[in-house]
């Protein structure tokens, strides 16, 4: 009955020190386990309940730790008792045992690797790399936590333990004195921590605390005391809300080994009761060790001997618990028996690849032998039908030429016939055009005639009116506005008359238009009929122009030879494109008065591959980019009122693209050159006729 009642004590006391020493993750994973339907989720549960009180009840590691491994071996789960060792060897570290935290962690290794577990794996890894950590070791160290690193990168774990490895990194290149690199190692898991959304939810709680004091230990390397006291601080307080106990101890560990540096006792003194208290009550053997060793030297220096004493014993023991030489000497056997199990996994691994290899070069050797022996066998069949088809091919090769002279035929024969019905469209379309054109002419011509004759009365009119008026305007109060008014009134005829004569213009520009029936094509020799078109233009030109003098210049190329064309028609589409250019080289020496400007105006041909190309160039003021695509429309001109209808350009578009099957272009500069450019289909070389 005593025995029982001493069991029910000890049960309250462990579970109220549970309660008060559980961590912001422990309810959540209780109320899960108390919910598992399954006993493989109720040892994974476990082993996370086991590592949520890792920084703040080490007898509950413990005790969770090895429930969850009796369940997961009489489940015969491996996954989940590799995950419960790993936690009984983070627990052996813990308290200072690290030859037996070493074989446990390997073992469970051995079980995450069997297991294919990735994320238990990567955490014994980190453990492992933590135990040389903790005998100051940090080149095997790094090589565990880059191994850990290389698995978490994968998207495998969560965010804590990435963190975790991150800053066992920076501190193991701390411990090498390499501090630009522990630097960016902290930097990345502050970094992670600070943007992470799952940190907070990982039963290994969140690594704050820890990267914030490892920065200060990086800041009091440098020489940084007050940025380093500044991150202690920050991690103690960071601690609290975590149940940190562990991290807190370190912070105040680091706090007093900084004010011992800095020559002031009291402080640092009190921060080492307070590093101790905490690290005795996980225990956490190293931190015991340290902070011991740190009274215990600075009570010797005050001559007191008592406190040196007591902190010396407490020193020795730490220190014979994880440096004890027999537990040195455990802990080498084991290391060289992982690292020989690791080089004989390496070499069987090699054997294996190499006993794949030959496989893989037998088995391609084969296929390729099989593959020459069929090729082969193609080969010689090939052959023997390439015979044949030779044969065949000669017979379908005469047969062939034969078809290709007659689809030549057919084509040319068909080609002709194309022209032939475009061209008869295009005279029924030109006509139908013309007749409209000129129904069009004849009826507006009549009324346009009737107001011409009708305001030129009225302007008379007007005149005898203001004669009239003008003797008897001494007699009228109103007489200088009603003469105001009659002069507006002739005014307004004679713009009638002009708008009339306008108007009758471009009626006999319609009928021009409509009058001109396609005619048939002859060839002609087109430098000498170009050229002798722009010298017909230029001297109407100077019969009302006496006084104007052009430059002519020519450029013509003798290949171009004779080409088909409508000659009535295309003269007159020549007609257009020179009085254009006329015009315009006009109209700029009369706006360049008193300055020195030769007109000029080039007739340039020239032959290419299947075309003839006729350009017609002037120096004039150039046509504005806005107008460019506007200068073939008809009624369109750029002359002012009266001076242009606006079908001169128009006619020789239509004349040159569907009378001559050709393109007519334009380039242009404003205050440089204009460029009109005539492209036509080549006919074959004949003899020039005039």
């Amino acid at each position: 009955m005593k025995h029982r009642l001493l069991l029910l004590c000890w049960w309250a006391t462990l579970l109220t020190g549970i309660t008060r020493a559980q961590s912001p993750q422990t309810k959540a994973l209780h109320r899960a386990l108390a919910h598992a339907t399954t006993d493989t989720s109720r040892v994974l549960l476990l082993a996370d309940l086991s590592a949520s009180y890792r920084y703040s009840h080490l007898d509950s590691v413990q005790h969770y730790a090895r429930q969850g491994l009796r369940l997961a071996r009489q489940v015969h789960y491996p996954k989940g008792e590799g995950r419960c060792l790993s936690r009984i060897g983070m627990l052996l570290g813990e308290w200072g045992n690290l030859p037996q935290a070493l074989r446990v962690n390997l073992q469970a290794l051995r079980l995450n690797e069997a297991s294919h577990d990735q994320e238990g794996t990567a955490r014994t890894l980190n453990q492992t790399g933590l135990l040389y950590y903790a005998l100051d070791d940090g080149r095997p160290a790094l090589d565990y936590f880059f191994r850990a690193q290389r698995i978490y990168k994968q998207g495998i774990g969560d965010d804590s333990q990435l963190i975790s490895v991150l800053t066992n990194i920076g501190t193991s290149y701390m411990l090498l004195n390499r501090l630009d690199s522990a630097e960016l190692f902290l930097r990345r898991a502050y970094t992670l921590t600070t943007r992470s959304r799952t940190v907070e939810q990982s039963c290994w709680g969140k690594p704050l605390p820890y990267v914030l004091r490892e920065m200060g230990l990086l800041a009091s390397m440098r020489g940084q005391s007050e940025k380093a006291i500044r991150y202690y601080h920050l991690s103690a307080q960071a601690a609290l809300p975590e149940n940190d106990q562990r991290s807190r101890s370190r912070a105040y560990q680091y706090l007093a080994e900084l004010y011992q540096l800095r020559q002031q006792p009291d402080s640092s003194i009190y921060y080492a009761r307070k590093a101790l208290a905490v690290g005795q009550s996980l225990p956490f053997m190293v931190g015991v060790m340290r902070n011991s060793n740190l009274l215990a030297s600075t009570f010797t220096g005050r001559g007191q001997n008592d406190s040196t004493l007591k902190y010396m014993r407490l020193m020795v023991a730490a220190a014979d618990s994880l440096h004890n030489p027999q537990r040195i000497k455990q802990l080498d056997a084991i290391g060289f028996a992982e690292q020989q199990r690791l080089r004989l996994l390496e070499e069987k691994q090699a054997q294996l690849q190499q006993q794949i290899r030959v496989a893989v070069l037998i088995a391609v050797m084969g296929m390729l032998a099989l593959a020459t022996l069929l090729l082969w066998r193609n080969n010689r069949a090939q052959k023997l039908a390439n015979s044949r088809l030779q044969r065949l091919n000669e017979q379908i090769l005469s047969q062939t030429t034969e078809l290709t002279q007659q689809r030549d035929e057919l084509g040319r024969a068909l080609q002709d016939l194309k022209v032939a019905q475009s061209q008869l469209v295009l005279r029924e379309r030109m006509a139908s055009l013309g007749d409209l054109m000129n129904g069009v002419a004849q009826e507006v011509r009549r009324p346009v005639q009737r107001v011409r004759e009708l305001a030129g009365i009225s302007e008379l009119l007007c005149q005898e009116l203001r004669g009239e008026f003008t003797r008897c305007a001494s007699h009228l109060e109103d007489g200088e506005y009603l003469d105001e008014m009659l002069q507006n009134l002739a005014h307004y005829q004679t713009g009638i008359v002009q708008a009339g004569q306008r108007a009758d213009v471009i009626v006999r520009g319609m009928l021009e238009y409509a009058s001109a029936q396609p005619g048939p094509r002859q060839p002609t020799a087109l430098n000498g009929f170009a050229e002798d078109y722009l010298r017909i233009t230029y001297h109407d030109l100077r019969a009302k122009h006496r006084y104007l003098m052009v430059a002519l210049l020519f450029e013509l190329d003798p290949a171009v030879g004779s080409v088909p064309v409508v000659r009535h028609d295309f003269g007159r589409a020549l007609i257009g494109l020179f009085s254009n250019a006329f015009y315009a080289v006009q109209q700029r020496q009369q706006q360049m008065l008193g300055e020195e400007y030769v007109p000029q105006i080039k007739l340039i041909t020239r032959r290419t591959t299947g075309r003839v190309e006729i350009r017609v160039r002037d120096n004039g003021p150039g046509i504005p980019a806005a107008d460019l695509s506007n200068i073939f429309q008809r009624f369109f001109t750029t002359k002012p009122v009266g001076e242009g209808t606006g079908l001169g350009l128009s006619l020789s578009y239509d004349i040159v693209t569907r009378g001559h099957g050709g393109t007519l272009t334009v380039e242009s500069e404003v205050g440089r050159f204009t460029e009109f450019c005539i492209t036509l289909i080549a006919a074959e070389s004949s003899p020039a006729q005039p």
